[in-house]
């Protein structure tokens, strides 16, 4: 097994909780090399941290990808190990790996984490980060097998967060809100290429439909190249076409929540916000 594990959790940074999954993680594989995905992800936004964990994968080294962003934590929820990919994911059972695991191949195998000798004895019902995952993980980079987390489960039975989507017809590409940063740039499923397809290219101009409302934002290569306080839509670096306030929050200005449906259409007028 690979000595490569990835942390992505909403712990924050103010406080010891990352700091001591890596002190568990290095007490047990010393030779664990530790790479932290992002931790500042909104306390149980699940979509978020399966965007992120999805968009950064490509990049990542093969190793066990460990994921802890649940609004149930300290619930019932079951906690899973999956192959895919030549690697392996943990966390709970909520959807955040979907996205990665199908981006990964699909999910080869599935377990469910029930073996307490790879535990932290007492197990925290409120800290299943420090004293289940971690262990699991660091004993999987040590050389223990998938298999010996606990039983086999379906994969069929995991559950999956909607996959996004987007569709281009009759001159116009319909997507969804995929999810907002910190900054409150504005992700959506649609892609730089579905523009290309509708001979939408940076420096042109776009319809923008938010339900009834109809915007008209220019479409640019970064957000820096419109005045501070104006609307712009760019392609991001994942090729997902986002919307931006340039020194400002798109999110909170367009009132766009992850999920809410958005259209975008060439526009041959001159662009404003």
């Amino acid at each position: 097994m690979t000595s490569v594990i990835t942390l992505l959790t909403d712990y924050g940074l103010e406080d010891g909780f990352v700091a001591a999954c890596h002190g568990v993680i290095i007490g047990i594989a010393p030779q664990a090399r530790i790479i932290d995905v992002a931790h500042l992800v909104p306390e149980g936004d699940v979509r978020r941290g399966a965007a992120i964990l999805a968009q950064t994968l490509p990049y990542l080294p093969a190793g066990v990808h460990v994921a802890v962003v649940d609004p149930a934590m300290g619930g019932n929820r079951r906690l899973v190990a999956i192959e895919a990919g030549g690697r392996v994911f943990l966390a709970p059972d909520n959807g955040v790996l979907s996205w990665a695991v199908h981006a990964a191949g699909g999910a080869e195998a599935a377990y469910e984490i029930a073996n307490e000798e790879l535990f932290l004895t007492p197990v925290s019902p409120t800290f299943p980060g420090r004293d289940v995952f971690a262990p699991v993980a660091a004993h999987l980079c040590a050389g223990r097998r998938p298999s010996d987390v606990g039983p086999r489960i379906d994969v069929l039975g995991l559950v999956s967060l909607p996959a996004p989507t987007s569709r281009v017809r009759d001159g116009v590409v319909e997507g969804e809100v995929l999810s907002v940063d910190r900054h409150g740039n504005v992700q959506l499923s649609i892609t730089g290429a579905d523009l290309a397809a509708l001979n939408v290219r940076p420096g042109d101009t776009l319809g923008v439909g938010l339900g009834r409302r109809q915007l008209v934002v220019p479409y640019r290569e970064t957000f820096a190249t419109v005045p501070p306080g104006d609307l712009v839509a760019f392609t991001d670096s994942a090729g997902l076409v986002a919307l931006a306030v340039n020194s400002g929050d798109a999110s909170e200005r367009l009132g766009l929540p992850p999920g809410a449906h958005v259209r975008l259409s060439p526009q041959p007028h001159k662009a404003h916000s």
